[in-house]
């Protein structure tokens, strides 16, 4: 194999990297072949779903891959000073939103390079700020991070989270905030759970899963999640179990505390769908039995605050674009809510909180932000001043105290925090960075463009000020399509790195997202899932249509399922695009419910295993459905040994099909990050990289005139 490898090396260095012809490490087919509903499905490269933790032929491929890759990216022009652009791009100062405990404010702030954001806590608004826990001493590679973190009631102690590698699998520890030593408590196999503290600071609710088999921790399916509570002091052996539901396995459970420590509210889900249900556990009361609030697994139902016996839910229950309601903690099961906030037609509720007693509303209107306050019976007050066009989110707060933080950031415009008073209305700055870039120098539009059904899809379009916009200018075009996850205007230093080169930055918000309520979501998923790479298409050849950019000049990138979307539009459009990045995709739509949380997905996907689902998974499943004989763009796949959500034989089995392919010489590349997984977590060093390198690969491939 290293003998193999070495001439590919040889021969890929010889001409220039557009090129070279590149001789791929060779891909063991097997004679995996599956049934399914009277259809032969071959599965060649199944053997690359073991682990490469495990596996030796799989780390010897992971291996190779990387060789090549590795030499093919080394060889790309202007790829070191666009690793140094992001490098300094990426040098500013960021905060988080502050989370008030006590007299205490607890906050992540981030130097600008450093690989993971230090916790500091001040005592008081305006007092003088410490640093509480610094992750970045916890691995040389910097690839061990903190995760979720918790102040408890008063602001005495501080429950977070450690993950490791990219892993989804947590660690929680205790820290005292006085002395800034943790005290001992170790909570294990915590997975896709809240910290929630009793309002006494005695301890903590939290969910995990039992401890995996030997070798499975980062493919077995997650199951039987529990939710227990843990007194400080004592060993995880001793925690008491909450809530658990051994007779329905598939079910996860998540605890609050309400801000005023009464209730447990346990928020039960069997998927990725806004639907759920709802068992309270009154605090007050020792021992207390679960009580239904809410059942059927029919509806959003997401806790905005309480007052007493009063709880405040955000649901979509007769309301697509969503309201809010209140409900009576004791009225159990099937009780009437009571509508505070009706639906607006024209807008989505994203999020609501109770606030120094008042309802603060978040809408998307466009995929843009507007926040509206109103009183507890409903009525409205004013609007939330925000600093521009662009993307709001935080607000959260108690009850009895106006003061709240939110964070504010458009395309241009990096991430700022902001002080808000309920009772005044008055918006003040907590934090705003200092960049190297000045922000007038681009410009953000929206435009809508006609879907292939004539839905009328909003594309933002971002470029650097002067772009000749008639000229056919390479595009980066991003959108994510699932979930019912809206993709918003933000700011990241990697697509200003494209636009300061003269590309054109794209974001479609298309279908299966949540910009326009529960019908947007619905119509791009399940059997209409098609929908969404119709609407994306469609993007493309607007772009093309308009003079923006032409065929051959969009680089086309998504993440995890937007890595899915990705795989499919390439493989049902290759002639539109000039490169194609998908990251961590979920590219085999008949396995990808066997592993980790995959199974989660079927609310979105469908059942692999039912044949209506089947038909529409087999019939744009990235993996099933490359063509041959077709010339495709440019790909470079990404993904990381360590991404236990979309395990990554995933992409491992998709590139070795496409590299099988006879679908042109354009290169067909992966770049396989070691001890990283999906996103979460990793590194700021590891992040610039991988940047510099797709911006480098689809530069190649659109025409994008890089830096000397």
């Amino acid at each position: 194999m290293k003998t193999l490898v070495a001439a590919m090396l040889l021969n890929a260095a010889a001409l220039p990297a557009h090129a070279a012809a590149i001789a791929y490490p060779a891909t063991e087919r097997g004679p995996v072949v599956d049934q399914q509903f009277g259809q032969a499905i071959a599965d060649p490269y199944r053997w690359l779903e073991n682990d490469v933790r495990t596996d030796a032929r799989v780390a010897d491929w992971v291996a190779a891959q990387n060789r090549v890759t590795d030499a093919y990216l080394a060889s790309l022009p202007g790829r070191d000073a666009i690793k140094a652009r992001l490098t300094r791009l990426w040098n500013y100062e960021r905060f988080d939103i502050p989370e008030k405990a006590g007299a205490r404010y607890f906050y992540t702030r981030n130097n600008g390079l450093q690989n993971q954001s230090p916790i500091y806590v001040r005592e008081g608004l305006n007092g003088a700020e410490r640093l509480l826990i610094d992750p970045n001493g916890w691995a040389k590679d910097g690839a061990t991070a903190l995760a979720e973190w918790a102040p408890s009631k008063d602001g005495t102690r501080l429950a977070y989270a450690i993950q490791d590698g990219g892993s989804d699998w947590r660690t929680v520890r205790v820290l005292d905030v006085a002395t800034g030593q943790p005290v001992g408590d170790e909570l294990k196999w915590v997975k896709f759970s809240n910290l929630a503290w009793a309002k006494d600071g005695s301890g903590l609710y939290y969910s995990r899963f039992a401890a995996p088999k030997e070798g499975q921790a980062f493919q077995a399916l997650n199951e039987n999640q529990q939710v227990y509570f843990h007194r400080l002091g004592t060993p995880q052996s001793e925690d008491r179990l909450v809530y658990a539901t051994p007779d329905r396995p598939k079910l996860g459970h998540s605890a609050q505390v309400t801000k005023d420590g009464a209730w447990l509210v346990i928020t039960t889900t069997e998927g990725t769908d806004d639907r759920y249900e709802i068992t309270l556990i009154d605090l007050r009361t020792p021992n207390a039995a679960p009580q239904p609030l809410v059942r059927g697994l029919d509806n959003n139902w997401t806790l905005s605050g309480s007052a007493g016996d009063t709880l405040y839910f955000l649901t979509n229950k007769d309301a697509p674009m969503q309201r809010i309601v209140a409900l009576d903690a004791r009225s159990g099961a099937g009780a009437a809510p009571r509508e505070i906030v009706p639906e607006d037609p024209k807008a989505t509720i994203d999020s609501a909180a109770l606030i120094g007693g008042k309802l603060v509303v978040t809408y998307l209107v466009d995929a843009r932000t507007e926040v509206r306050t109103f009183a507890l019976d409903g009525t409205r007050g004013a609007k939330v001043a925000l600093p521009g066009i662009g993307s709001a989110t935080g607000f959260d707060g108690d009850a009895g105290d106006p003061e709240t933080f939110f964070a504010f950031t458009s395309f241009n415009l990096p991430r700022a925090i902001y002080r808000y008073d309920a009772a005044s209305g008055k918006v003040t700055p907590f934090a705003v960075p200092k960049v190297a870039f000045d922000p007038a120098d681009y410009v953000v539009e929206q435009r809508f463009f006609a879907s292939k059904d004539g839905t009328r899809v909003p594309l933002f379009v971002v470029h650097k000020k002067g772009a000749n916009l008639k000229a056919g200018l390479p595009t980066l075009l991003y959108a994510y399509g699932g979930f019912n996850i809206s993709s918003r205007p933000a700011f990241s230093p990697a697509n200003l790195a494209w636009m300061e080169m003269g590309g054109v930055y794209a974001l479609a918000n298309i279908r299966g997202g949540g910009e326009y309520g529960k019908a947007w979501h619905d119509g791009g998923r399940l059997a209409n899932k098609q929908n969404v790479f119709d609407d994306f298409i469609a993007a493309g050849e607007y772009l093309v249509r308009e003079g923006i950019s032409a065929k051959g000049k969009i680089a086309i990138l998504g993440r995890s399922n937007g890595g899915l979307l990705v795989g499919a539009v390439t493989n049902q459009r290759p002639d539109l695009f000039g490169a194609a990045l998908p990251a961590v995709g979920v590219m085999d739509m008949l396995r990808f419910d066997r592993f980790t949380a995959g199974r989660y997905w079927v609310d979105d996907y469908g059942h692999p295993d039912r044949q209506p689902d089947f038909d529409v998974l087999r019939a744009y499943s990235p993996y099933h459905n490359i063509g041959r004989g077709q010339a495709y763009p440019a790909i470079l796949v990404t993904t990381a040994d360590t991404d236990d959500r979309v395990v990554p034989g995933h992409s491992f089995k998709y590139v070795a099909a496409l590299q099988a392919a006879k679908i042109g010489d354009k290169p067909h590349l992966i770049r396989i990050e070691t001890r990283a997984g999906h996103g979460s977590g990793k590194p700021t060093d590891k992040q610039i990289a991988e940047y510099a390198d797709m911006w480098a690969f689809a530069a190649q491939w659109t025409g994008l005139k890089v830096p000397d």
